[in-house]
């Protein structure tokens, strides 16, 4: 098995090779969609919302899709269901895309046990394309279900609890703890506890809501500026990627950011919290205040301090974009002729 994991770097770029085309495709019609709305919330009537139904089908894929072809890259074709399978229920269970990424792994060590069972010859052939795929799912699935579910649950809650707690602190300590909590797994149980926290408070304290409402577009923004500023430090797929996140940002859409951090999380992950803190941490410090339950620079309009507003994210983007760029190192050169070689042909094989 630790040949199987010393290659985690390599199934995780695949997982993620296979998931920046449902982040993209998602995550800029549902930006188009709000920002043809002109208001800082999802479309709920006309053409605009079947515009976000599709962006928000796109979103909810690719967790399911980065665990399946994680487990794919580990153990081959008998390992996608499996994955996609158990990420689709860590991302059910609140797990998010982190939940994701250890639901296909887990699928994938599960199928490679499974795989290496001997069995008479005459079920060998259904052992890859019925055994295999459905043990392994139910196994993954449990695994999910009874020993990752509950913890991330309970986490959750007592994360909620500490939050609650912390209302008389400092800005500087409250916008580092906001900042971090929203930008850890964008989208996620640890991000969402941040900004329902500050929803729930925002008719008496809107500035909390400004202050979770930076973090929430600084890591798409600051990735996609760092990806213009230094190529050489990100691949082909990442850079496309980066336009799509500076799009998505403005909109206040952190998945943007997500294919930088499930291909270099121990990397990516720790940039962007310090980002997210810097900028709450200024807009707290500023008195921004904002009246919608929305991020990114598409609140301007309801957003009080704008220009603390806005210098807040600019900080936010500054300091993820240098931190990341500072951290990453130079990825090998790979010409685009290579890159279409490779993706036109994928080989896969039944062992």
């Amino acid at each position: 098995m630790l040949d199987l994991l010393k290659d985690t770097r390599k199934h995780l770029m695949t997982g993620v090779s296979y998931m920046i085309p449902f982040v993209v495709a998602g995550g800029v019609l549902l930006a188009l969609s709000v920002m043809l709305s002109g208001q800082a919330a999802v479309p709920e009537t006309g053409f605009l919302k079947s515009m976000s139904d599709i962006g928000i089908a796109g979103l909810t894929l690719f967790v399911p899709i980065l665990g399946g072809f994680i487990a794919y890259s580990m153990v081959d074709r008998p390992g996608i269901a499996p994955g996609m399978i158990a990420a689709y229920l860590a991302n059910a269970k609140g797990g998010g895309f982190l939940g994701g990424m250890i639901a296909g792994i887990a699928a994938g060590i599960i199928v490679y046990y499974l795989k290496k069972i001997k069995v008479p010859t005459v079920m060998r052939s259904v052992m890859p394309i019925f055994i295999i795929p459905l043990v392994g799912t139910f196994l993954a699935g449990i695994l999910v279900l009874y020993v990752i579910g509950q913890p991330i649950a309970n986490i959750m809650a007592g994360l909620n609890a500490w939050l609650e707690g912390m209302q008389g602190a400092s800005k500087v300590v409250l916008g580092i703890i906001l900042g971090a909590m929203i930008t850890f797994d964008m989208g996620g149980p640890v991000n969402k506890t941040a900004f329902f926290f500050a929803v729930a408070l925002i008719e008496t304290h809107p500035e909390l809501m400004a202050a979770v409402s930076v973090p929430v577009c600084t890591p798409p923004l600051g990735l996609g500026l760092a990806s213009l500023m230094n190529k050489k430090k990100y691949t082909l797929e990442e850079r496309e990627a980066g336009k799509a996140a500076l799009i998505m940002g403005c909109i206040g859409i952190s998945e943007g950011a997500i294919p930088f951090a499930a291909a270099d999380p121990l990397k990516v992950i720790p940039s962007i919290m310090v980002g997210g803190a810097a900028g709450s941490i200024t807009s707290l410090l500023f008195g921004a205040t904002n009246s919608a339950p929305w991020g990114g620079l598409i609140v301007l309009p309801v957003v009080g301090n704008r220009l603390g507003y806005f210098i807040a994210v600019i900080v936010g983007v500054v300091v993820t974009a240098l931190m990341v760029n500072l951290l990453k190192k130079d990825v090998p050169e790979i010409s685009e002729a290579s890159a279409d070689d490779d993706s036109e042909d994928i080989e896969l094989k039944f062992d």
